[in-house]
């Protein structure tokens, strides 16, 4: 049997106007900001005056480790927001913007698949609303202005500035390895002092993590303020308010903070507003657009990103942290399919049926419950569909499951939309309504830097030490002294493994961690700790994605996927 494409299938939606979707949540039209007819964004007077009212149910989303044979998370997520509202709920869905580096990489987007997905498809794989654009500029020009810093030292230095020690990098929404350190400043005495800097990608940027935790423009502001971009000759760092660019940094990202109204196949609202990579950042939508929607809908379903390992340990221990939330249902899902691949099957032979390659693998997404149980939450597994999948295997996995004390079930919303979720959205419903849910994170705020790496590595990472020699302990000991030590942790690391190895699959125990590197994001309120061989400037694989992505003769756009 052929099947459609996602972007046939997305072409061929019956979306209603825009305005039509923001009244489901009571968003009045007038204070929705439309771009074109089935895009907006909501205005920010309009969320200040929802904020009396109570909080609906939070609903994460979240995965096993990926594989190349795909597992589906936002395609279970935008599916669970079709099915709650389909058995008569009133939801919304929460996920993030789609980075261009991925979408003509190896990835591909980020609006889910089938007949689960969030449209218009196209506008929200490549420019959307401008946002990533306006983080790229608020970014780059504060890097512009700290090269002021040349010409600050040229008349006297009063900052005492170490041109050595100049920390902000640049960034650019795509992926190129040839960026990721480079010499800047030469052609003469007029260009500056040469000095080596770089480029990280537009969803590592700090800009982009403090647009996501921030509440209003003026909690954006501040955090920009506290951004350290150099330090100086005893140490002291130099923060953006010291350069005066947090206003005008500001001002770019005025638009881009209203969070992206768009919706969903079956045109259920969903909200798509920030993106910051899992594997890099804290990966995770805006905590305005979650609260927002928390304020609207009775049910919300967010997800974060990559495996449990890296988006739901940052959710639970960053996010929900800092913005004071509570998840009420943890949804983890897995596919057979990847069952298969970490069992030891290669991509070629998937196909196949292999129940004792599915029981195998079955210990990476037991680790995931487990390590989630950690948090407090209920969590419930949803198997994504596909075609390939057998009963023995299907079976196999809900066993397994039911082993870890709670329960699998099969969802068809790749094929069949919000019909094929609705046994899981019942299900969520009546967990979330319990009231089961006692949310902790992993660590205390108070609990010295390197021992929260430790926890996190020794806890979900099931590793048996971290290995950090004694400059990056000493850093963590500095900034503990400076005031920094309530942060907590950004891991980076490889998305493909509990490890810090990408093919080490399955459920690895007794390894190390090695940190390579540690930045302060005092702007964004984290540590980012940089483990492995992991980079903030992705490279495009040996044959991207962006080869098969053209106009037809229509004009209309194939090859995204």
């Amino acid at each position: 049997m052929e099947y459609k494409s996602d972007i046939e299938i997305a072409r061929a939606a019956q979306k209603r106007p825009i305005q039509e979707i923001g009244a489901k949540l009571g968003i009045p039209a007038e204070d929705l900001v439309p771009y074109g007819h089935d895009k907006a964004k909501v205005n920010q007077d309009f969320i200040d005056r929802v904020q009396d009212r109570p909080n609906g149910k939070l609903i994460l989303v979240t995965a096993i480790n990926p594989t190349p044979a795909g597992e589906g998370k936002t395609t279970t997520t935008v599916g669970l927001g079709d099915g709650l509202n389909r058995i008569g709920k009133k939801a919304a869905v929460c996920i993030r913007e789609a980075s261009l580096g991925p979408c003509f990489g190896m990835k591909g987007g980020a609006a889910g698949g089938g007949y689960a997905q969030v449209v218009p498809m196209e506008d929200m794989n490549l420019h959307f609303t401008g946002d990533f654009h306006a983080i790229t500029s608020a970014h780059n020009l504060l890097a512009a202005m700290i090269d002021m810093i040349d010409n600050h030292i040229y008349w006297g230095n009063a900052l005492d500035i170490d041109t050595r020690r100049v920390t902000w990098r640049r960034v650019l929404d795509m992926n190129d390895r040839a960026l990721r350190l480079n010499a800047i400043s030469l052609g003469g005495v007029t260009n500056g002092f040469p000095r080596e800097s770089g480029f990280d990608i537009t969803v590592a940027s700090e800009v982009m993590a403090c647009l996501c935790l921030a509440r209003d423009l003026k909690d954006l502001e501040k955090r920009l303020g506290d951004i350290i971009v150099a330090y100086r000759r005893d140490r002291t760092p130099v923060f953006a308010r010291d350069l005066k660019a947090d206003g005008a940094m500001t001002v770019l990202l005025k638009d881009a903070m209203q969070p992206n109204l768009v919706q969903t196949l079956e045109n259920n609202p969903a909200f798509v507003h920030g993106g910051p990579f899992a594997n890099i950042a804290h990966g995770c939508n805006s905590v305005i657009a979650t609260t927002t929607a928390l304020k609207l809908a009775d049910y919300v379903v967010t997800e974060a990103g990559f495996g449990a390992d890296l988006g739901a340990e940052k959710f639970m221990n960053i996010k929900c942290r800092k913005a004071h939330l509570a998840p009420d249902c943890v949804v983890l899902v897995a596919t057979v399919r990847a069952m298969k691949m970490n069992g030891g099957v290669t991509k070629e032979n998937l196909g196949a049926e292999n129940i004792a390659a599915v029981k195998k693998g079955c210990a990476n997404l037991g680790r995931h419950i487990a390590n989630l149980k950690q948090f407090g939450v209920p969590v419930v597994v949803a198997i994504n569909h596909f075609v390939t999948d057998t009963e023995g295997e299907i079976d196999a996995v809900k066993a397994f499951v039911a082993e870890q004390g709670t329960e699998a079930i099969l969802c068809r919303h790749w094929a069949e939309g919000g019909a094929g979720i609705e046994a899981l959205a019942t299900r969520v419903a009546q967990i979330a309504d319990s009231g089961k849910a006692q949310f902790a994170p992993l660590y205390g705020d108070d609990m010295p830097l390197f021992d929260k790496i430790e926890r996190i590595a020794k806890r979900i990472y099931r590793a048996d030490e971290v290995l950090a020699d004694q400059k990056i302990r000493s850093q963590l000991h500095q900034w503990e002294e400076q005031g920094y030590g309530k942060l907590p942790i950004c891991m980076a690391k490889t998305q493909y493994s509990f490890s810090t190895d990408p093919n080490l699959r399955g459920a690895p125990s007794g390894h190390t961690v090695p940190v390579r590197e540690v930045r302060l994001s005092a702007g964004a309120g984290f540590i980012v700790v940089i483990t492995g061989e992991i980079m903030t400037m992705p490279g495009l694989p040996s044959v991207p994605a962006a080869e098969s992505i053209r106009l037809n003769e229509a004009g209309q756009i194939e090859g995204l996927f």
